[in-house]
């Protein structure tokens, strides 16, 4: 039996601000967390001569396991983090090497929820994560943008979060 969904946190502070918030979502809705700091996950290669890195048996653990994926990513330089960057352009290696993984991404659910500073994301941010939701045939559930205030969850926060699990992963039929 699958487990309802899994967070993947993408920072390179596995207990930062990005993981505070993860841990509310988390407690929300039982799902797993899988902090992508922890692995060793190599950069895309054509030749793909990092296969035995960590990445192809977190994917093959990731798509057998789970329905919905939620990306957790720190807002650095207007972007998704370097660490979950590398993680999406590792999914090519699902459409090259390891095709059969890649075509169980499809019919997935996948959101994103974005850590940072500022009070709001600028125009496009989130067009990575849905567009490759489409390209994989993956059903994108939308997004939360998030922000710490004296290293505690703001209100408006916590009230989107829950508004998300409300009207997005509970849709699902997960929770």
């Amino acid at each position: 039996m699958k487990n309802k969904g899994v967070i993947i946190l993408g920072s390179s502070r596995s207990n930062g601000n990005t993981h505070k918030v993860v841990t509310f979502f988390k407690e929300k809705t039982g799902f797993d967390l899988i902090d992508l700091n922890s692995k060793n996950i190599g950069e895309f290669d054509y030749n793909f001569e990092n296969r035995n890195d960590d990445f192809i048996p977190l994917i093959k653990q990731i798509v057998d396991k789970y329905e919905v994926l939620i990306f957790a990513t720190p807002v650095y330089w207007y972007a998704m983090s370097g660490i979950m960057k590398t993680f999406f352009d590792r999914i090519s290696d699902c459409l090259k090497i390891e095709k059969e993984t890649g075509r169980k991404l499809r019919g997935k659910s996948m959101g994103m929820i974005s850590c940072g500073a500022d009070l709001e994301l600028k125009d496009g941010f989130s067009m990575p994560f849905k567009e490759s939701a489409n390209y994989l045939g993956m059903n994108y559930l939308g997004d939360v943008h998030s922000w710490i205030e004296e290293e505690e969850i703001p209100k408006p926060v916590q009230s989107q979060l829950i508004h998300f699990i409300e009207n997005n992963i509970k849709t699902v039929d997960l929770i």
